[in-house]
């Protein structure tokens, strides 16, 4: 039986250039990049170097704090490059790719018929652990923890964010297989929450072993740390699990053909793409497989995800490891003559400054101008307009900026991460890097919380 919910706040920012429903393989890509700034709190250690030669599934890197946790090249081929930052941070780990891959036999299995420790441990090996997200703190889970419950978001309603129905059409197997590896991870309920809207796909619904929540309302009710608040809080102390619809898929077929199977659907999305549509690719591939030719290159910012909490990559930068969107956008680089003086027919916004709010169902063209100067932060009542949980976001966000732990515990920081106050920062007056101050509370916590 499913429970059902209905969510009233939140905002819907509809942007030009949805994919359309048709599926493209992409080029296929010659060079591969594992980047460790994709996992928050990681410290890498390399297992490779320039020319050493990996199959798909052969490990680039480990956890220095938790060397069990591998993470594992998606393609075999030569490592080409090691990338770095200030002080010799790791930034990629890039992989040349052979013509055809070579696959690291990691043998099939039958998850059901298995332990919790060999299923972590294949998990582990594999490289495939890391596409299993705790929550507090938004970082990969510990192996070691047994979560209250696991969390499985099958709709996404962030601006022109890729159909999970359309995407995982036909996969049925292996998202079944992969449900029942992870139903050996947790002694509690593996919810998976669907759209209420639009009859979800039959790979979610007829899944064994799982519970199914019907969500309804705009964004961000399609996050799963709003769905987590509705249906199973985070207390402290608490531990929740959280995976993507294609990484169950990804799991199951590790279980099915004792492979690291890193194929991935991604959707080019934007209004600065000439025909907006999805992909068939490999996690980790270079973006300009699948961008070339369909981009007006005139001025514009290539994001890995979506507009609200994605990450910059250059037109030559790699598909981060969580991302199935690609968003072409235009830069924001020049003045805009007369400003918030101007009738604004073309211009999104929260209140009725700009006449487009009789138009509720216009799609607009939105370029990456912050729209007004950094000021102090101001109290507006746009944060409540937005943010859905019970919590009040703009007094936690003052107990994080002036490191009040007993504050912030009591104002829900085991319950958020950056996305969940991705909207907060859209509407905020005062320009304030929200989710940077976010993601310096997470990690306070975990220093002095552990």
């Amino acid at each position: 039986m499913s429970d059902k919910f209905t969510i009233r706040k939140g905002l819907d920012i509809n942007l030009k250039g949805k994919a359309e429903k048709i599926f493209v393989k992409a080029e296929r890509s010659e060079l591969f990049g594992v980047k460790p700034t994709d996992f928050h709190g990681l410290v890498p250690k390399l297992t490779v170097k320039v020319g050493d030669k990996v199959k798909a599934g052969s490990a680039l890197f480990y956890n220095k704090y938790r060397p069990e946790i591998k993470f594992t090249s998606p393609v075999s081929g030569v490592v080409q490059t090691i990338n770095r930052g200030e002080r010799r941070r790791i930034l990629e780990v890039i992989i040349k790719s052979d013509a055809a891959i070579e696959y690291f036999d990691f043998k099939t299995d039958q998850p059901a018929d298995l332990s919790r420790e060999k299923v972590t441990k294949k998990l582990l090996e594999s490289g495939l652990w890391p596409s299993i997200i705790q929550r507090p703190y938004n970082v990969v889970a510990n192996p070691e923890d047994h979560p209250k419950s696991i969390f499985i978001s099958a709709f996404d309603t962030a601006p022109l964010a890729p159909d999970y129905d359309f995407m995982v059409r036909g996969m049925e197997k292996e998202f079944q297989a992969g449900i029942d590896a992870l139903s050996k991870l947790t002694e509690g309920k593996i919810h998976v929450n669907v759209d209420s809207v639009y009859p979800p796909s039959s790979v979610f619904t007829q899944a064994q072993g799982i519970q199914i929540n019907k969500f309804k309302g705009p964004h961000p009710v399609g996050n799963v740390g709003t769905q987590i608040h509705f249906i199973d809080p985070i207390n402290k102390g608490d531990i929740v699990w959280t995976v993507s619809p294609q990484n169950v898929i990804a799991i199951g077929r590790l279980f099915i053909t004792g492979r690291y199977d890193a194929s991935r659907i991604v959707a080019l999305a934007g209004s600065e793409v000439m025909k907006p549509k999805y992909y068939k690719t490999i996690a980790g591939s270079c973006i300009r497989s699948i961008t070339s030719g369909n981009v007006n290159e005139n001025n514009v910012r290539y994001i890995s995800g979506n507009v609200l909490t994605g990450t910059r990559v250059t037109k030559n930068g790699f598909l981060g490891y969580y991302d199935s969107l690609i968003t072409v956008i235009p830069e924001g680089n020049y003045f805009e003559f007369m400003g918030w003086l101007s009738p604004g027919f073309n211009k999104f916004s929260l209140s009725r400054s700009f006449w487009s709010w009789m138009f509720s169902r216009k799609e607009y063209r939105i370029n990456t101008n912050l729209k007004g100067g950094k000021r102090a932060l101001m109290i507006t009542g746009n944060f409540e307009k937005v943010f859905p949980m019970d919590i009040y976001p703009m007094q936690l966000l003052k107990a994080i900026v002036v490191e009040d732990i007993d504050l912030m515990e009591k104002l829900g920081i085991y319950e958020v991460i950056e996305e969940d106050f991705a909207l907060c920062e859209f509407v905020d007056t005062s320009k304030t890097d929200i989710q940077e101050i976010v993601r310096k509370g997470l990690d306070l916590m975990i220093r002095e919380m552990g």
